[in-house]
């Protein structure tokens, strides 16, 4: 599975676990639909689930008069997931990619601003 993907199967198992909270290995297994699993998708929920708490105290931080719960469930998923890769995943993916990806697959789940609100925030964290 490519990278890409397993950000965007991530992404629907992390908005899974967060609308219905699901068991993180339930999700994963939901969005693969039967594809094979994949070790970066793996990596990546378990890796959001186990620190969330972290991760979600630095997004916090960098909110500018926005709680976490007032955010669009995907954008706040896609930050979640993001800022894992920027803050765990240093010396696998490059700063500017883990950016990126956030705001390419902004622009595919999210509303009109979600890439550009998700760039300012992810830009704020690495």
């Amino acid at each position: 599975m490519k990278r890409r993907t397993a950000r965007e199967k991530a992404l629907q198992a992390l908005f899974q676990i967060d609308v219905s909270d699901v068991e993180p290995k339930d999700a994963i297994a939901h969005v693969l639909e039967g594809v094979r699993n994949d070790d970066y998708l793996l990596k990546l929920v378990l890796g959001v689930v186990e620190n969330k708490e972290e991760i979600d105290g630095i997004l916090q931080k960098n909110l500018e008069n926005w709680t976490l719960e007032r955010l669009a469930i995907v954008d706040r998923n896609i930050l979640r997931l993001s800022a894992y890769e920027l803050l765990y995943c240093k010396e696998d993916v490059p700063t500017k990619v883990a950016i990126d990806e956030a705001i390419e697959i902004a622009k595919i789940y999210g509303d009109d601003q979600s890439s550009r609100f998700i760039n300012g925030i992810l830009s704020k964290i690495h």
